[in-house]
């Protein structure tokens, strides 16, 4: 099962003196999808293989080897497989306190703090034959390849390749406009929803309902909600309870009816048409599909 409390990531990557971590992922292996979610970090995807898709705020991004996404803190986002497609990707996480002392810094308040207000905005998608992509990736692979080092052996490298990668980004980023910042009030609210249908995706959750948590019209909502998913409300839930229960298909051996009826669905016709929409295939075949490799 996707851990939910992963949606809002409020542990420390790295360790609390040095807020900093490098990780391997793999869509599908690892795990089917990565849903939306948050944390505090500077966050930095490099593609190391494979095609996927990766949503930034209210952008959908597609992705291929060697390109690399850029993700301020408390900016949302999520990883999904693309079609049939697997992809490998490293992550770099840190937080912007390991490259100042306080937070007046003056490399806090002249370059950091402006990408972590999101007052200026990173390219978020740095398609691999970019000149800004090969800027960074210098300084990203030596990051990557020495992840397995321990901190304490090169602290240095590590802070003098951030240093590198962010000044490089300082260069790029745009001002954000009047509606950029007038959503990002908008998604702080709306992120309430999205952990209210990811903590109670079994349960029906009306517009109504999802409407009132973050103080909004039903028309309102539905309208900012395809604003920062991409999607239509009830698309997303049932897209959501699709990603869960194709998750559980795989890693269990329950029985399919009781997996779609603990995901939301009531009416298993619907839940087979639905699935078979997104996957290409019945969820039996799909569990015979994954399980075989």
């Amino acid at each position: 099962m996707q851990d939910i409390d992963l949606l809002h990531e409020t542990k420390i990557h790295g360790e609390l003196s040095f807020p900093y971590t490098v990780y391997k992922g793999n869509i599908p292996e690892y795990m089917l999808f990565f849903p939306l979610h948050w944390h505090d970090e500077m966050e930095i995807i490099h593609i190391t293989r494979g095609r996927g898709i990766i949503t930034v705020q209210s952008q959908s991004y597609f992705v291929e080897t060697d390109d690399i996404v850029l993700i301020s803190p408390q900016m949302m986002h999520s990883i999904v497989q693309y079609e049939n497609s697997e992809m490998e990707y490293t992550n770099v996480l840190f937080r912007f306190s390991l490259l100042h002392y306080s937070e007046h810094d003056i490399c806090y308040e002249k370059y950091l703090k402006s990408i972590y207000c999101h007052e200026k905005l990173p390219p978020f998608h740095v398609s691999h034959d970019s000149e800004l992509n090969n800027l960074l990736r210098p300084h990203l692979m030596y990051l990557i390849e020495n992840r397995k080092k321990s901190y304490t052996e090169h602290e240095l490298m590590i802070k003098s390749n951030l240093f590198a990668i962010m000044h490089y980004i300082c260069q790029h980023c745009t001002d954000a406009n009047h509606e950029d910042l007038l959503l990002r009030n908008h998604y702080e609210k709306l992120k309430n929803v999205i952990l209210h249908i990811h903590a109670n995706y079994s349960q029906d959750i009306s517009v109504y309902d999802a409407a009132k948590i973050c103080g909004f019209s039903e028309s309102h909502f539905m309208k900012l909600f395809r604003d920062l998913t991409g999607k239509s409300y009830i698309k997303y839930v049932v897209g959501f309870r699709l990603e869960i229960a194709a998750q559980q298909i795989v890693e269990t051996d329950r029985k399919i009816l009781r997996i779609a009826e603990d995901c939301g669905f009531r009416s298993m016709s619907y839940f087979a048409r639905a699935f078979r929409k997104k996957y290409g295939m019945t969820p039996s075949a799909y569990r015979e599909q994954k399980q075989k490799k």
